[in-house]
């Protein structure tokens, strides 16, 4: 699996175009603003994007989804239906943030649950249902490339936030230790800000779960 990572918005969100080497058909993680700039790395790439893939309903995430979704005729795959709630409410995310509203509202063509698949050309990416920062985050994890696609459960040094409407932090902390760390330690992280990581990484020095913090 190849990807490019494409920082996106005011909050520096991690959007990223990830595509099959062997087929050149690609999906756009989390797209969450700056359409522009995400269809110029598509370009780039040369590759042919299938799907949009959202592992939560927060507006730096899934700002550009419909938009990316209506420009390039293809479905929007994601988050967990116990984020319908956050989509809904997209236009008051966009004004306690100050930012401009969506033109369009998100329904994703496809709701996803814990143990579904999603195709990338030749490759699958496992589906892992992740609670804590929002109710229907998910994980895209790649098991080929020993890859996963963590959004905003953790990052390098820090966990995501669960003072949210729906966020619950013993879930957070359920959700890394019994769906993340069971991947493997040499397993890359792409979280939703800041850089890259692994899980053995985060499992042995990551300040919120070694009980220093929370």
């Amino acid at each position: 699996m190849q990807r490019v990572v494409i920082p996106v918005t005011p909050f520096v969100q991690n959007c990223s175009l990830i595509w099959c080497e062997r087929t050149g058909r690609a999906a756009v993680i989390d797209p969450g603003g700056d359409l522009p700039r995400i269809l110029a790395a598509i370009d780039r790439a040369g590759v042919v994007v299938e799907r949009v893939l959202l592992t939560h309903g927060h507006l730096d995430h899934v700002g550009a989804a419909a938009d990316l979704s209506r420009t390039l005729g293809v479905p929007v795959e994601g988050p967990h239906e116990a984020d319908r709630f956050w989509l809904d409410a997209l236009p008051q995310q966009a004004k306690m943030f100050g930012l401009p509203p969506p033109a369009a509202g998100i329904v994703p063509d496809r709701w996803l649950v814990d143990g579904d698949a999603v195709a990338v050309g030749e490759r699958q990416l496992a589906v892992l249902h992740c609670p804590g920062h929002t109710p229907g985050h998910l994980t895209f994890f790649d098991a080929e490339a020993r890859l996963a696609f963590v959004g905003d459960v953790i990052f390098a040094g820090s966990i995501g936030r669960t003072d949210f409407p729906g966020g619950d932090h013993a879930d957070l902390l359920r959700s890394i230790r019994e769906k993340l760390f069971p991947l493997g330690d040499e397993v890359c992280i792409v979280p939703g800000h800041g850089p890259e990581s692994t899980i053995g990484e985060e499992r042995r020095h990551n300040p919120f779960l070694s009980g220093r913090y929370g």
